[in-house]
């Protein structure tokens, strides 16, 4: 008999952008960018930078595990209190948690089908019974997913704007749905592209339509540029994070983390200008999209995904931006094989990638 469960067996794991250093290695190639995991290109905050770098004496130390000072900036920031808030290693943290927390016997989780892969890895690391349900035209089917609910549904994963895709759900099919979901269910609204969507005149800023019911996810590694500090956090009712915070690791996250958390969320000029790089990125791409008459989802993230007439165009697409030394998000593993995500980037990394587009692509006439 095998020790490892058939759900574990069977898992297919995560699997991230290739690194730059392994794309030199295999390539032979000294200059790589990456356009492929949504990172922010501006770098870390120069402030979270120097609050890590002022600390580096205090690391022999353990966290504060309740890390009062960021969740208390957080509750300030958000008009919410202290109990209202809980942090991970990533957004992704805090996702396991909740599995772990409210998951029991024969509860069930509903998710769209082609949404973020990391959800989906957890879902059936969990060994529950997920009910997968298709997209509408890349976007998510609220309506399908509310018919899906029944007595074992427990959780109900949304990520908006959804990754890879980019589409949102407005603030009319948000309110339709929450009227069909039962206060048993708990709905993990995964915010992780909030930043960049927030200023979208329809787009649900859950902050601003609170149910008791719904766990808003956010992230720094997005716009705050911390992807490699590892840190999320989530707003909920009092309840439910006190439940979390028992179960949650109890050092999680570390105190680099939390300190360059602290200092970012600070930082509004980086934020500021991180938009706006982002805002012009994604202008660029759209012109020159356009121009060459590549088909695309629109966003209201920091990427754009390419559609492409089949699996054979899109895999093709993206060696051929490999060999030039430009990593991408080929989307098969998403279960979206026509499909590559393309994350915007500096102006000297935008300008690199446009020009191989006019290598590689035909112009409209």
């Amino acid at each position: 008999m095998s020790l490892v469960p058939v759900h574990i067996e069977n898992l297919s794991p995560y699997k991230p952008g290739k690194p730059i250093s392994h794309v030199k290695r295999e390539l032979g190639l000294k200059h790589v960018i990456k356009l492929a995991s949504n990172e922010n290109p501006s770098g870390p905050s120069p402030l979270a930078l120097d609050a890590v770098k002022n600390a580096l004496f205090d690391y022999n130390r353990y966290p504060d595990s309740a890390a009062f000072d960021l969740r208390n900036m957080l509750a300030v920031r958000f008009n919410v209190k202290v109990e209202n808030v809980i942090l991970g290693a990533g957004s992704e943290g805090i996702m396991s948690t909740i599995m772990r927390t409210f998951l029991r016997k024969k509860d069930e989780i509903i998710a769209a089908k082609n949404s973020f892969i990391g959800f989906r890895v957890l879902a059936n690391a969990s060994g529950f019974k997920t009910n997968w349900i298709s997209m509408d035209n890349y976007h998510h089917n609220l309506a399908s997913m509310a018919k899906a609910i029944n007595d074992q549904t427990k959780i109900i994963y949304l990520a908006n704007p959804d990754n890879p895709t980019g589409t949102y759900f407005n603030v009319q099919k948000f309110d339709a749905f929450m009227s069909q979901v039962p206060a048993r269910v708990l709905v993990l609204l995964d915010e992780a592209y909030f930043e960049y969507a927030k200023d979208v005149l329809d787009y649900p800023d859950s902050m601003h339509y609170r149910y008791d019911n719904v766990i808003t996810l956010r992230t720094f590694s997005k716009a705050y540029g911390l992807a490699g500090f590892r840190i999320g956090y989530g707003f909920a009712h009092e309840d439910i994070i006190n439940n979390l915070m028992k179960v949650k690791l109890p050092f999680e996250p570390s105190t680099p983390a939390q300190i360059a958390a602290i200092a970012a969320l600070g930082d509004k000029n980086y934020l500021q200008s991180s938009l706006k790089l982002n805002k012009e990125g994604i202008a660029g791409m759209k012109k020159l999209f356009d121009e060459y008459e590549l088909d695309y989802i629109p966003t209201i993230a920091n990427f754009l995904t390419l559609v492409f007439k089949n699996e054979k165009s899109a895999k093709s697409f993206c060696k051929s931006m490999l060999q030039r030394g430009v990593i991408l998000r080929y989307l098969s593993g998403f279960g979206l094989p026509e499909c590559v995500r393309v994350t915007t980037g500096t102006q000297e990394e935008n300008t690199i990638f446009f020009d191989h587009i006019s290598r590689i692509s035909k112009k409209k006439t």
